[in-house]
């Protein structure tokens, strides 16, 4: 069972779990040590004082992309990697 089921289950939901990861990541500050949300009131905060909007979301969407980007990358690779090593077709 553990050579035949499990690599084929993991080739089959290695796609949907990266997803969930990203969306937790997202949506929750529980699972990252900068909390999201977070950045988001404190980009709103300096577009507040010193009104310089693009800088402040400009610098939001760096902090997500440095973030979610190699999440979304070792997803990208393990699925490549599962696929072409035959399991889950």
């Amino acid at each position: 069972m553990r050579y035949i089921v499990f690599p084929q289950a993991a080739a089959v939901s290695v796609p949907s779990l990266t997803a969930n990861i990203i969306f937790l990541i997202k949506e929750t500050s529980v699972f990252s040590g900068i909390a999201l949300a977070d950045l988001m009131y404190v980009a709103k905060d300096l577009i507040g004082i010193y009104y310089q909007t693009k800088e402040a979301l400009f610098m939001l969407v760096i902090a997500y992309l440095a973030l979610l980007l190699p999440i979304s990358l070792l997803g990208t690779w393990l699925e490549r990697r599962l696929r072409n090593a035959g399991f889950g077709n």
